[in-house]
């Protein structure tokens, strides 16, 4: 049993649908599971109506674009009477419904944003039948059960387990076709699993199926140094250790989820990294090995915010005072990315997500006097040797510097 995983940017349009058709026929006829990421940038598109409309502002001409790029898809796709136009409109109507559920913007952004997987699959779904292919669509939202943590579900597990099992029947004598991001809440609503979280998804999948191997099919070669784009003298590693991988996504390293490699690991399954546009490179496997000597890696993470607490009574940071400000992460659920301390202050980096980060400076103001800056870009450099070491430390605009033995972190401004 194989599990593959396709993101947007392979079935952003019709020749990337028949592209992906190509793989999968040519790969297996059964006991695969495909997980589907919504086309394009679809996703970005239905983040935009669900902002749009939480301000009260117009969204239709937004609306209209999404129909009318699917609907070019489907037209290069299908024949005109193609029962899967109907479906669309189906899902179109039940996302404008959506949009009005309820005044909680993320439970809203759960069930609107979801879409975009819903028609990549049934897309794909239908292509797959009209080629030949025995496909089944289902729902991923009946299978991967949630908390209701809206726009980060934490997985239950053991029903995600039970419910997923039921599938090892189907997967017999059908490839199947699933959606990456989504699961359920218990109350019955979509729930999705972090941006970019299609990787987790087919890692779930795969966990509680006991697959041979996960496939992740992306627009490079496999895992590399660094991003091809920035550096184009950038390697392409051969294999990989989980260890080493999982350490890469916590960094940012945006090839691979960071959610999916604990699920892979524990089942000591592994995972391939393979370029959709020449399947037959070798691409990356990451598994359970040792790997010496490995290159410099270099990860870029964007819109971060530097955030500094200061005491107000002329006393040290103490323990009480930073295990205040863990609590208020945790509850916020905001990771820290690089953190560093001095006599009277302590500072942080996160991810820059407007809502969260301004109801966490409030909070933290209540204790401390606070400072932030925003656009900020960290650099993480992995394995570093001399020459890059100080080639980093000396850019400019660096804010704030962390070492350790194998890693270091700067963060810089107007990069």
């Amino acid at each position: 049993m194989k599990v593959f995983k396709f993101g947007g940017a392979s079935v952003k349009n019709a020749t990337g649908v028949q592209n992906v058709a190509s793989i999968i026929q040519s790969a297996y006829k059964n006991n695969l599971l495909v997980v589907v990421s919504a086309m394009g940038k679809t996703t970005d598109l239905l983040e935009k109506i669900v902002t749009l409309h939480h301000c009260k502002q117009a969204y239709e001409k937004e609306l209209r674009e999404l129909k009318a790029y699917h609907a070019q898809i489907t037209a290069a796709l299908f024949h005109n009477k193609h029962g899967v136009a109907n479906e669309i409109e189906k899902i179109m109507a039940e996302l404008s419904a959506a949009l009005t559920l309820s005044d909680d913007v993320d439970l809203v952004y759960d069930q609107v944003v979801s879409t975009g997987e819903i028609l990549s699959t049934l897309i794909l779904h239908h292509y797959l039948i009209d080629q030949g292919v025995s496909s089944r669509w289902i729902d991923a939202r009946q299978f991967i059960a949630t908390d209701n943590s809206f726009r980060e579900g934490k997985v239950d597990w053991q029903k995600s387990s039970d419910q997923i099992q039921q599938l090892i029947p189907v997967l017999e004598t059908n490839v199947v076709v699933t959606q990456g991001f989504i699961g359920q809440s218990p109350e019955g609503l979509t729930t999705t699993l972090g941006r970019e979280g299609s990787d987790y998804s087919a890692a779930i999948f795969a966990s509680c199926l006991h697959a041979s191997d996960v496939t992740i099919w992306k627009d490079v070669p496999g895992v590399m140094s660094a991003d091809p784009r920035r550096f184009p003298q950038a390697l392409v590693f051969d294999e990989l250790p989980f260890r080493e991988a999982a350490e890469m996504t916590y960094y940012g390293a945006s090839v691979i989820h960071p959610k999916t490699i604990k699920p892979l690991a524990n089942r000591n399954i592994p995972l391939l990294v393979k370029n959709f546009d020449d399947p037959s490179l070798p691409g990356t496997i990451i598994h359970e090995c040792k790997v010496d000597n490995l290159p410099p890696l270099i990860v870029f993470k964007e819109n971060q915010c530097l955030i500094s607490c200061k005491v107000t009574d002329y006393t040290f940071i103490s323990e009480q005072q930073l295990s205040n400000i863990f609590i208020t992460l945790s509850e916020l659920d905001i990771k820290i990315n690089v953190m560093q301390n001095s006599a009277i202050s302590f500072s942080f980096c996160t991810d820059f997500r407007e809502s969260k980060v301004m109801k966490l400076i409030n909070r933290l103001q209540q204790n401390f006097e606070v400072y932030y800056n925003l656009g900020l870009t960290l650099i993480t450099i992995k394995n570093y040797d001399a020459a890059v070491f100080d080639a980093y430390r000396k850019k400019e605009g660096v804010i704030l510097e962390q070492s350790s033995r194998s890693t270091l972190q700067v963060l810089v401004k107007k990069f």
